[in-house]
């Protein structure tokens, strides 16, 4: 038997400080088999962001097919999962958080007509209190994608910002977290800043403001970094079949029939407006459907393109689309002992949007025990959120929840 020693050529690492704390990146070594793969280490928070794209692109679809997992796995925090089969199951709230808190500032940097699917995974190895495992996630997809054969008009790096009532507080320690009085996540390329995310108790907007300067000051030097790694290890971004899109009828569409669109969205019912809508593309079926017999394979896209130049229009005209002020907020509706029975219930209703909350009280035993890697293990308040698809007039069968819910 013939046994080598395996060695890794491309192997290749880079180092920084990030308020603080080294932020370390590794490429070469693991998941060779990815379109990129990079593992980050945040202090001692280890993540391996790895990205994928399929060869062909999805038939039969009208948006990018980008998915982002967050995977947490016990053995980050040193326990074992307590299910019966001790193994982790669907993923935690806070980590479907997580992927969204990473898919928001990136997906629109990719090409809008790209089809073929991509999916980024962050496995977090390890975490390290001191260290946020949802930013270690963030700038390692960033990187991934960035020295990836996929088009990306990226990079992005992420950053906390917090506030302790007198200074500001970047990447908050774990010590740091108990006077802080605010947590925003801020995400941004080298010019712009692309995702907010904010809780805070009060804090003034001035500081609020300064905080998100200052923050995208701090992520310069990774976005700086990742850069580099492009430079140095950056694979050339492959050609894509382009999703299919009739220019000619949008323009046409645009010239000739945009007052009649703006008739369809003229009004502050949507049951009327989508049934303006739907007369419309009706008669345009009718009126193009000859000279261009696909146009209805287009027409999802055509409707969000065309009432989107309607809303630009109004807007800069100081109109908004259901023909309220640029003060004034929609109708508002409030009661409360909607069901009986019930421990509680209150029925919340703003224009055509509408909350039914009801409330359960129990003892402090029925208090949830939550297995993640995060340092939460009980929850006494748990607010399940349902958005049945009758909500928004689809007809759609309910299943088991989504990740949305």
């Amino acid at each position: 038997m013939i046994i080598k020693h395996k060695t890794f050529d491309n192997l290749h690492r880079w180092e920084m400080d990030f308020c603080g704390r080294p932020l370390k990146m590794e490429v070469g070594r693991m998941a060779e088999l990815c379109n990129a793969s990079v593992l980050v280490q945040y202090g001692e928070t280890t993540v391996l962001a790895t990205v994928t794209a399929s060869a062909r692109p999805k038939d039969g679809i009208d948006y990018f097919p980008l998915a982002v997992d967050f995977n947490e796995k016990l053995y980050a925090v040193g326990r074992i999962p307590g299910s019966f089969l001790r193994r982790e199951g669907r993923p935690s709230l806070p980590a479907v958080l997580a992927s969204r808190l990473i898919d928001r500032p990136m997906r629109p940097l990719f090409p809008s007509d790209l089809r073929n699917d991509v999916v980024i995974a962050c496995e977090v190895m390890n975490v390290d209190r001191d260290c946020s495992p949802e930013i270690t996630a963030m700038i390692g997809a960033a990187a991934a994608v960035s020295i990836s054969d996929i088009p990306f008009n990226g990079p992005i790096a992420g950053i906390v910002l917090g506030w302790d009532g007198e200074k500001y507080l970047f990447n908050p320690t774990h010590a740091e977290k108990a006077t802080n009085q605010m947590t925003v996540t801020v995400a941004a390329t080298h010019k712009k800043i692309v995702m907010i995310e904010a809780e805070a108790k009060e804090i003034p907007d001035d500081i609020m403001y300064e905080g998100i300067v200052q923050a995208h000051e701090k992520l310069q030097p990774v976005l700086d970094l990742i850069d580099q790694m492009v430079a140095e290890v950056g694979k050339p971004k492959f050609e894509y079949e382009h999703a299919a899109f009739d220019d000619e009828l949008f323009e046409t569409l645009v010239n000739n029939e945009f007052e009649g669109m703006e008739h369809c969205m003229d009004t502050d019912d949507k049951n009327v407006r989508e049934a303006r809508v739907n007369e419309w593309v009706t008669a345009m079926q009718e009126k193009y459907g000859e000279e261009h017999p696909d146009m209805m394979n287009y027409m999802d896209e055509i409707l969000y393109k065309l009432q989107k130049k309607v809303v630009k229009k109004w807007l800069l005209a100081g109109k908004r689309v259901d023909g309220r002020a640029m003060n004034e907020i929609r109708p508002l509706g409030s009661e409360i002992d909607v069901i009986p029975g019930v421990h509680g219930s209150a029925l919340f209703t703003r224009g055509q949007t509408q909350v039914l909350s009801i409330t359960t009280l129990n003892t402090l035993s029925a208090a949830q025990k939550l297995d993640t890697i995060w340092e939460e293990d009980e929850k006494r308040f748990m607010h399940h959120y349902n958005m049945p698809s009758y909500s928004t007039g689809e007809a759609r069968a309910s299943r088991s929840t989504s990740r949305r819910e």
